[in-house]
Parts: C-alpha cells; sequence; structure tokens
C-alpha cells in the first residue's frame, strides 16, 4: 500500500510540473530571440529565407520590426516580427493594391455619405463629390484620407463589406496569413490585425506593380473634383521621402492602439530594402536606421539568372542531341560584407542524359547556394525548347 501511495504522489507531482514548465517553454520558443549565426528556413509561404544574425541590429525602440530585401525576400533583422498588432493606415497599403488590381483608374466614383463622413485624417470630401479613382488613390497613399479609402472601397467593389473580404483574400494570396482585415482605412475595429513580417509582404507585394510604386513615392500630387473648379495639394505624410536618400515608399500610420507606425523602402545601387516599424517611439529614426544598416553591412549576390542558361543535358534518341537548362526564376543571395567567400553556389543535374521526348518546362535538375556547406535556397533547372524523338538516331 506503502509503494502504491508513493507512486500516486510521484505521478501527480510530475503533471504538476509539466503543467508549470510547458507554458514557459512555449513561451520561451515563441517569443524568446534565437540566436543563430547561419542560415535559417521560414518555411511558411512564401518561403523566407532569415539571415545570420537577423535577431541583431540596430538599436530600435519599436514594438515589432523587420527588415527585408525585396527580390528575394531574405529576412535582414526582425524583431517580434510575427506579433500581432493594430496597423493604423498602413492598412492602406493593401486597399491601394486591390483598388488597383480590380479597379480602373480613370473610373469616375461618387462620393457616399458614409464616406464622407469618414473621421480621423481626411481629404475633406463631401457628399456627391465625384473624382476619379486615381486622384482619389493618391489623397489615401500620401494625405492617408480615410474618407478617400471608403469612397475607393465603395467605387471599386460596390460596398465596404465586399471590398475588405478582397483585401483579405489578397492578403492570404501573397502569404500575409496573420493578416485580417475589417476595414480599408485602418481606424480601430474589432481584429482588424497584421503583423510587421506581413506588412513586409504586402509592400513587397505592391511594389512589384510599376503603377503602386510609382504612387507611394510622390512627394506631391494635385488632386482635381470632376465638374467643380476644385483642386487641393496634398503632400506625403512620409518624411523620409524627403532627406533619405534613395527612399520611394511606402506608408505612415497612427492611431492611439497602433501608436506609430511606418513602412518604409529605399533603392541603391538596384538594391531595394523594405522596414516596417510598429507602435515606435521614433519611426522616423527607427526606420532610417535599419535601411542604413541593410545597404552598409549587406550584399547582393547573383546565383543564377532565368534567362541564362547554367548548363546542357544530352537526349537520347532525340533532336536536338542537347538542351539548354536554366533556372525557374532569378536566384539572388543576401550575404552579409565580408562573408561573400562561404557563399558557394552549386548546380546539379539529376541525370547524365534524358530520353525523347522532352516537353518545355520539365524539371532536370537544380541550382543552390550553399553557406558554409549549408544549402541555403535552390530553384529548379528545367528546359525552355521542346526535343522530339527522332528515329535517326536510334
Amino acid at each position: 500500500m506503502v509503494i502504491i501511495y508513493f507512486k500516486k504522489q510521484f505521478i501527480l507531482i510530475f503533471f504538476l510540473l509539466l503543467i508549470i514548465t510547458c507554458p514557459i517553454v512555449i513561451w520561451r520558443r515563441l517569443y524568446q530571440p534565437v540566436v543563430t549565426d547561419s542560415y535559417r528556413l521560414r518555411p511558411e509561404f512564401p518561403p523566407l529565407v532569415l539571415l545570420p544574425g537577423s535577431d541583431r541590429g540596430p538599436k530600435v525602440y519599436a514594438s515589432a520590426a523587420i527588415l527585408i530585401e525585396s527580390k528575394s525576400g531574405a529576412i535582414l533583422y526582425a524583431k517580434n516580427a510575427d506579433l500581432r498588432r493594430a496597423p493604423a493606415s498602413t492598412t492602406k497599403i493593401m486597399t491601394a493594391i486591390v483598388a488597383l488590381e480590380k479597379g480602373d483608374l480613370t473610373k469616375v466614383i461618387t462620393v457616399s455619405p458614409r464616406a464622407a463622413r469618414t473621421g480621423g485624417s481626411t481629404i475633406h470630401l463631401k457628399p456627391g463629390d465625384r473624382l476619379s479613382l486615381k486622384e482619389l488613390l493618391e489623397g489615401v497613399m500620401l494625405r492617408s484620407g480615410n474618407d478617400g479609402s471608403m469612397a475607393v472601397a465603395e467605387g471599386v467593389a460596390g460596398s465596404i463589406e465586399k471590398f475588405t473580404e478582397l483585401m483579405n483574400i489578397k492578403a492570404k494570396e501573397i502569404g500575409a496569413v496573420n493578416t485580417n482585415f475589417r476595414n480599408p482605412h485602418g481606424l480601430r475595429a474589432p481584429s482588424h490585425y497584421t503583423t510587421a513580417l506581413d506588412l513586409a509582404l504586402m509592400a513587397r507585394y505592391g511594389l512589384a506593380n510599376r503603377l503602386f510604386a510609382n504612387l507611394v513615392k510622390k512627394k506631391n500630387a494635385l488632386l482635381e473634383w470632376e465638374e467643380r473648379r476644385k483642386s487641393v495639394e496634398v503632400r506625403n505624410t512620409n518624411r523620409l521621402l524627403w532627406y533619405l536618400e534613395g527612399a520611394d515608399g511606402v506608408k505612415t500610420g497612427t492611431t492611439n492602439e497602433a501608436g506609430h507606425c511606418l513602412v518604409a523602402s529605399a533603392t541603391r545601387d538596384r538594391k531595394q530594402l523594405i522596414t516596417v516599424v510598429l507602435n515606435s517611439g521614433d519611426r522616423w529614426g527607427d526606420s532610417q536606421r535599419l535601411l542604413e544598416y541593410g545597404f552598409q553591412e549587406f550584399e547582393i549576390l547573383k546565383i543564377a539568372a532565368a534567362n541564362r542558361n547554367l548548363t546542357k543535358i544530352k537526349v537520347k534518341k532525340g533532336w536536338p542531341r542537347k538542351v539548354d537548362l536554366y533556372p525557374r526564376s532569378d536566384l539572388v543571395a543576401v550575404v552579409r560584407k565580408g562573408e561573400v567567400e562561404k557563399v558557394t553556389p552549386k548546380i546539379r543535374v539529376y541525370q547524365n542524359s534524358v530520353s525523347a521526348p522532352l516537353k518545355p518546362g520539365e524539371v532536370l535538375g537544380e541550382v543552390g547556394y550553399y553557406y558554409q556547406n549549408q544549402l541555403v535556397a535552390k530553384v529548379d533547372l528545367i528546359n525552355l525548347k521542346p526535343a522530339r524523338k527522332s528515329w535517326w538516331f536510334w
């Protein structure tokens, strides 16, 4: 009986310790920075590479922040990057993306009473005002007009609810899976949230669109009303456009709940970096320090270009006798300066030869790059031209 009682005590103590320690372990895994000197892969869609030392960088006051290289999506710096936060007017990044993809910039939109009475930062719209979608988007992305955001949503999708649904669908399509929008402007609403990483993904996606990129780098714009002799000059709220070398976007955001936020981008020597700072006591300084850190500390190596063949493979019983293999897409490596020699490109062809026929796009190998003998990233090698069977060579 004594043995049985002892076992019961032991089991009870074991489960108590398990209940106490498990939350601590989970909390540490989720929220404690992981110091690493190797490249890591974030496997979620889209897969992103975290650079060695991405948990270290310049002094940042923001509650959450991230710095990425636009071409590859490589994460150079991250601080609470997956922490859900209110986005304020950085919401309008997705508003502009959806409007540009679903709308017609020449369409004239009539402002509804609901849009006109939207508070916060506005472009002073009145019910019945008529402006083109192009003019409204300039008011939204430069002056951060909440009333303009509502007018855009109603003009493009027919209702705020339908437009917000399109915003959430688009967010999931590009991998911003920790985001949920409830309106097109970013004023406080239940379950309206995003993360620094998701905003970086949205900005990266938007900047790949020439219309979006041209819109967010404008310092000033003149909004002109239809059928009325009224025009208003708006000035971009992003101060970095005036004094940071190469600054070319993206969007500010401020509410009591979200604090001071900024999604910023800059391009130098054809290298574009994107940074996000949320709830920052010094959003201009935080963003500038992160961008300068990225430009000064890292280099971009082009490992492979999609338009340049890397090798050939023999074709058995077919013509041509050999086909060129190309990367399916560009492959670039972001590496800390002084560590370029640690990056090694490698080409692998799966077989010495293949049998005809071959259709274009067959996966016949891969090209990747290694950091200190660790595979970091790779892309498929494919043939762009077909190879047909030829009895002549049997």
